[in-house]
Formats: structure tokens, sequence, C-alpha cells
């Protein structure tokens, strides 16, 4: 018997799974109607068209995440300051006003600071599904948005967003330097990401200027034109990373929350900085944070 169904529900894409009480997966839908695609008056439409694919029972309750709650969303769930406990997330949960079905979209979480403001909407809910910890740890969960979370016992203490794939998407697309990354991306080099990223990382004053190196290689015959992508990636990913250790401080190890190839990117950028790395499957975490704040908002 169904206990209720879980939604990731971001900007591009909705996944969702119908659970038992134990948590185990009864069924899934996955799509890329996320809110891009949804627009205002679609959201009930989609969610109550996968349910009924999957013989939802019509008073199922609903726990999603993600952008569905934002303001351009189905509707806003507030965020919630930081420090932020999963007990604080599930209780600001706000049920979607004049929906028949119950459905509760979690809130993000805000850091309200003058000098360092933030927001999170999503990766909330796979920072409360990892397993418990104790004392303070550190948390990547990379993407077009990066966030590094400072975790202590569990709860969200303090983070930082880096917004480095909007940069490697600008940089490749509408800069000189779309001339020497190849369209769709060429090859990963694994060395010549190396190399950047510890340029990143070891001197980021100098990131305009080795981006536009990338240009310069290609034109001198110095590189193969076309094959600069590993290296505009390794440049902004170091400087992520630099960016880390001045927002948080030293980091010797952390949890990274990730699947497929930027899994395997940042753990090999983590292994160059010195950083050990306990990764963590991150629809994985979606799914267990969900389930935990179901339990707490659900009779």
């Amino acid at each position: 018997m169904p206990f209720c169904a879980l939604v990731d529900w971001g900007t591009s894409s909705f996944r969702l799974w119908l659970v038992d009480p134990a948590g185990q997966v009864l069924s899934e839908r996955r799509s890329d109607e996320g809110m891009l695609s949804a627009g205002p008056d679609r959201f009930a439409a989609i969610l109550e068209a996968h349910l009924d694919t999957i013989a939802a029972p019509a008073d199922l309750p609903v726990v999603a995440c993600g952008m569905v709650g934002a303001r351009q969303g189905w509707a806003e769930a507030p965020y919630v300051d930081t420090p932020a406990s999963m007990a604080a997330i599930a209780a600001k949960a706000l049920r979607v006003p004049g929906h028949a079905r119950p459905v509760y979209l979690l809130p993000g979480v805000a850091q309200r600071q003058a000098d360092a403001p933030d927001v999170m909407r999503g990766e909330e809910t796979q920072l409360v599904g990892l397993p418990a910890g104790e004392g303070t740890e550190i948390v990547c969960l990379p993407g077009t948005h990066s966030k590094w979370v400072t975790l202590a016992d569990g709860r969200i203490e303090r983070f930082a967003t880096f917004i480095t794939g909007d940069l490697f998407a600008a940089a490749s697309r509408h800069t000189i330097l779309r001339h020497s990354v190849a369209e769709p991306a060429g090859p990963f080099d694994p060395e010549r990401f190396r190399t950047a990223f510890l340029a990143g990382l070891e001197r980021p004053a100098e990131l305009a200027n080795r981006l536009f190196a990338i240009r310069a290689g290609a034109l001198l015959g110095l590189r193969e034109n076309g094959d600069g992508g590993s290296a505009v990636s390794g440049l902004l990913v170091g400087l992520e990373f630099a960016g880390a250790r001045s927002r948080l401080g030293r980091i010797e190890g952390m949890t990274l929350v990730a699947s497929g190839p930027l899994l395997e990117i940042y753990r090999m950028a983590a292994e160059a900085a010195g950083i050990a790395v306990v990764s963590a499957d991150a629809e994985a975490a979606a799914r267990a944070g969900l389930l935990a704040c179901a339990r707490e908002i659900l009779p």
C-alpha cells in the first residue's frame, strides 16, 4: 500500500516516486516537464497525469521539493533561514491551496547575511537525505549553480553558491572562446582539465588572462582549435574550489553529492586539490530527504 508520492520538481525536470511506508519505491515517473515548461497553470495537470498513470489513489498525499515551490512555481514556499534542520524545513512545508489532493511543497533555505546573501531550493532536501553525521562537515553539490555547504550535526549552517555552469555556458557560447570549444563539447581531456584546474585554484586572479590564452594557443598552433572545453572547465572549477576555500576555510575532506560525469570531474578536482572525498548519489539523497520530510509532515 502506498504511503505517499515524492516529487523532485526542478527547473527542467520532473521525477516522481510512489513509496510504501518503509520507503520502498513502488513506481516512478520521469519527464522533462520542469518549471520552465509547466508554466503558471499546468503544475496540477502535470502532476495528476503522472499520478493517474501509476494508478495512485485520489487522496494520496504528495511531498515535493525544488523549483515547484519557488516564486515562479506552483506556489511559493517561503525560505527557512540558516541554521536549518530537517525538522525546521518540514515544519515550513506549504500545502498547495485550492487543490483537492494534499500536496506539500518544501521550502528552500536562505542565508540572510549582508556580506554573503545566498539561497538554495531543492539542494536542502538532498542535504537532509544524507546519512546523519556528528560534528562539522563540508558538502559539495556540483551543478549549474554549485553549492558548498557546512553541516553541523546535520543542520545547514552556512553555504556558498558558485555559478560555474552558467559561466562555462556563457564563456563557451558567447565569447571569443566559442571558436575554441567544440560544439557539442569535444572529448574530455583529464590531463588538460587537471592542469587548468590547478591554475584556477592556485592563481585565481589570472583567470581572465588564462581564459584568453586558450584562444591564443589555438591561433598560434599550440593547441588544436576546438579542444578547449576541458581547459575552460578546469579553470572555472578551480576558481570555484578557490572560492570555497576562501568562504568556508580549510577543506580537508568533503561529501560529494553528484552522479554521472559531474561526479567524476569533481572527484578528480578534489584529488588534485588534496581533498578526501566521500560520494553520495544525488538522486538517492533527494529521495531520502523527501521521505524524511514526508514522515514529519504526514500523519
